[in-house]
């Protein structure tokens, strides 16, 4: 039986992608604060899941971790944890963001590391960093610091793919880049939604459809792939006034 290790997995994004791997016969190994919720999710799938309790803000228990899985062999790891702060930068508060950095940026990377070198002594495995559409925009005012923190994961995941064909490594590794999806997220972030979310159902069907195509970046849904190829078409100093009004809307 092969084995998915998921972070976040309490609920949104994390909870769908432990479901529907598990519908896909993969054991699970999941990882989250809120012990209770994991434990409703072992009930809800007919495979075997493994419970970690662990907060990924303290690197300390990021480091424990991997030593709790250095013994596994990870056919695919979901790397999704993450947090959002919305506001203007000279407002927002500075425990929120940093605890946002350490759990978007320095968690992510230290287990993005430490299970691709878990993946490279078993020769294969996929990880699939959860980012945002905003890791791939110039800047985001009113959730600067969120949108920078999820250029980082892009940044790092696309300089990553190329070193692992560089060396003809069978691992993939990719970046899913959602627009708004209908989690708890933007209540723990503190906006409002000004565009209508998918779903998780649909945002987790398509990543796994994307990596399945070893896709490299992944943007579920048309309208957020729309979005993403005008971008590219729109000068930088317009495209940046055209997202700070967008995520103005936000604050409510």
């Amino acid at each position: 039986m092969k084995t998915a290790l998921i972070t976040g997995a309490t609920s949104g994004i994390g909870k769908e992608f432990a479901i529907q791997l598990a519908n896909r016969g993969y054991r699970l190994i999941v990882t989250g604060r809120r012990v209770e919720r994991l434990e409703e999710l072992k009930s809800m799938v007919s495979v075997p899941v493994e419970i970690i309790p662990v907060d990924l803000s303290k690197k300390k228990e990021c480091f424990n971790l991997l030593e709790k899985l250095q013994d596994e062999n990870i056919d695919v790891f979901i790397n999704n944890a993450g947090l959002g702060v919305a506001g203007a930068f000279s407002q927002t508060d500075i425990k929120k963001e940093l605890q946002m950095i350490k759990v978007n940026d320095v968690a992510m990377h230290i287990l993005f590391k430490g299970i691709l070198q878990n993946m490279q002594e078993a020769g294969s495995g996929h990880i699939l960093n959860v980012a945002s559409s905003a890791g791939l925009l110039p800047g985001g005012p009113y959730m600067a610091g969120y949108y920078a923190s999820k250029a980082y994961v892009v940044s790092l995941t696309r300089a990553v793919a190329v070193e692992l064909r560089e060396m003809g490594s069978s691992i993939r590794v990719s970046a899913l880049c959602p627009g708004p999806v209908d989690t708890e997220f933007n209540e723990n972030a503190d906006v409002v939604f000004s565009l209508k979310g998918i779903t998780p159902q649909q945002c987790v069907k398509e990543a796994l459809k994307g990596m399945d195509r070893k896709k490299l970046i992944i943007v579920p849904s048309i309208r957020m792939k729309l979005a993403c190829t005008f971008s590219h078409l729109v000068p930088y100093p317009i495209l940046v006034k055209m997202t700070g009004r967008q995520q103005k809307k936000k604050l409510g």
